[in-house]
């Protein structure tokens, strides 16, 4: 049995998402790729069946299997070493060490344990949430109201080891498993859960059981259920911030609760077209200078390493005809250096008008799709790193 070895580490991916970053990764924008591979992890819904293939194995045979061995959606059948194992007379418990890899997920190293115990005969499989699990307190999430924050793969992934175990064994599939992080309640603190719904712990999430370093998809399914929730609670109005700083201005202008806030970080692109089909009567886009300037561009993934500030683009800004500052533009290294010069020329409020602008044409074309008349109304906000506004476009009724 291996000792828990790994603490928190740092961000997250999903519902378990951090609360979001300052507006300061435009520092980066002349980076190349980093192209060194990255280790990818195992979900928090496959260490919770490793757990409970272990807890059940063993109250079945009074022995656990240590390394674990599971089989996940696409075929892949990884192994798990156990942290953790109890056996007593009323049911099983096994627990195992998240490795999420190279990706900077809040429960990378985390201890994901499953108690197992028999239910009286046709109850079936039902779960409960442990320690450090939430529970689902709003609508519009896959998983119902009142229900343990424990996603539909990893629920199909625990109930298909007990029924395949079950059946091997020649004993009825009823049992309770309580599905326990240790201590998610404090590690959903770092999170947006809250915002969802999911109050008193983490998610337990995946949909293929392997986390790829820095998902991009796991961000933007997070985004997806923020707006999900959103809709479900009838809110006319939600804002989409690229960064603490920018939500924090936007939300000077407009009182908005706490689950019409969603933290669309780098991924304007994944919002913007989940809205396509689950449109929202009202979008407010802010960000910082540099992100949407990417957004302007026409990039929809504002990452610093996937998407660049485009000099050329900018040097052609109307706000620089009649200046000789193109030149400037043109050997700038950031888009705020370029910011700061329009400033410092007066014509800075001119270029920021310009940009957001441009945001907005941008982002609502990719609401639109084919060309149809977003279903959604769009507003941009542009702030800077202090989190001044430096334009803001409104919307168009």
């Amino acid at each position: 049995m291996h000792p828990q070895t790994a603490l928190y580490r740092g961000r997250s991916t999903a519902y378990n998402v951090p609360m979001g970053p300052m507006e300061t990764s435009e520092n980066n924008d002349r980076k190349p790729n980093d192209t060194k591979a990255l280790r990818r992890g195992w979900t928090t819904g496959a260490c919770a069946t490793a757990a409970t293939k272990a807890a059940l194995t063993a109250w079945l045979t009074g022995r656990f299997p240590d390394p674990v061995e599971i089989i996940l959606p696409k075929g892949e059948k990884p192994t798990f070493p156990l942290a953790r194992e109890k056996l007593s007379p009323h049911g099983a418990s096994a627990g195992i060490i998240k490795d999420a890899g190279d990706d900077p997920d809040v429960t990378h190293g985390a201890l994901v344990q499953v108690e197992v115990r028999p239910s009286p005969a046709g109850s079936g499989i039902c779960f409960a949430a442990g320690p450090g699990v939430g529970t689902v307190t709003k609508p519009g999430l896959p998983v119902a109201v009142g229900e343990p924050a424990i996603n539909p793969v990893p629920r199909s992934l625990m109930t298909g080891v007990v029924e395949a175990l079950c059946l091997e064994h020649e004993v009825p599939p009823d049992f309770e498993l309580e599905v326990s992080i240790e201590n998610g309640e404090a590690l959903a603190l770092k999170t947006w859960n809250g915002r969802l719904g999911i109050v008193g712990g983490l998610s337990v999430l995946g949909t293929t059981g392997v986390v790829q370093p820095f998902s991009c998809a796991a961000w933007i399914h997070s985004i997806h259920r923020g707006v999900d929730v959103a809709r479900a609670a009838g809110l006319p109005h939600i804002l989409a911030a690229t960064g603490s700083t920018s939500e924090t201005a936007a939300l000077e202008i407009y009182d908005l609760p706490e689950h019409a806030t969603i933290d669309m970080g780098d991924f304007a692109g994944g919002l913007l077209k989940y809205l396509r089909a689950h449109p929202v009567e009202r979008l407010t886009i802010a960000g910082g200078f540099a992100k949407l300037t990417k957004l302007a561009q026409g990039a929809m993934d504002l990452h610093s390493g996937r998407s660049q500030v485009d000099f050329e683009f900018l040097a052609k800004r109307s706000s620089f005809n009649g200046t000789k500052l193109k030149p400037d533009v043109l050997g700038a290294n950031t888009a705020m250096e370029v910011l700061q010069l329009a400033q410092s020329n007066g014509v800075g409020s001119a270029l920021a008008r310009e940009i957001a602008d441009l945001a907005l044409l941008n982002a609502t074309a990719i609401a639109s799709g084919r060309g149809e008349t977003p279903g959604t109304q769009i507003e941009i906000i542009l702030t800077d790193r202090a989190g001044k506004v430096l334009a803001q476009t409104g919307f168009a009724n």
